[in-house]
């Protein structure tokens, strides 16, 4: 890929869910278009409130979900990285307990057009 096509795709966005597709305290995955290539992330309901983020822990870089499409503690209060335990705030990624503490998730911002929800790329030097 063409740096060119890098820069182009950076300004895409991705149709991720309709709205009020996703309950509150219900996640959806999606492919997005990262730099210059494509990752899993994620849409959280939290209390009403659409959140999104790649789906990689801060500790390890890894898929975040153990059982497919599950995101929240039992309590529905974080996001969780299944594999070594981490919560991190549904409405800033921070984490709050596990390794990675006070880092942050890769925010994937959301926008909302025409009752539909889109991803735009984060910036692809992975800042949250």
């Amino acid at each position: 890929m063409s740096v060119r096509d890098a820069d182009e795709r950076r300004g895409q966005s991705t149709v991720v869910a309709r709205v009020g597709e996703i309950a509150p305290g219900r996640s959806k995955k999606f492919l997005l278009h990262w730099g210059t290539s494509e990752v899993e992330a994620f849409v959280v309901n939290h209390e009403g409130t659409l959140h999104a983020y790649i789906n990689r822990c801060c500790h390890v870089p890894m898929t975040m979900d153990w059982i497919d499409n599950q995101f929240f503690t039992e309590d529905g209060r974080y996001i969780q990285c299944a594999t070594h335990g981490a919560w991190y705030e549904p409405d800033s990624g921070e984490c709050v307990a596990g390794p990675p503490v006070g880092q942050c998730l890769t925010r994937v911002p959301l926008k909302i057009r025409d009752g539909e929800v889109y991803a735009e790329s984060p910036d692809p030097s992975g800042g949250g």
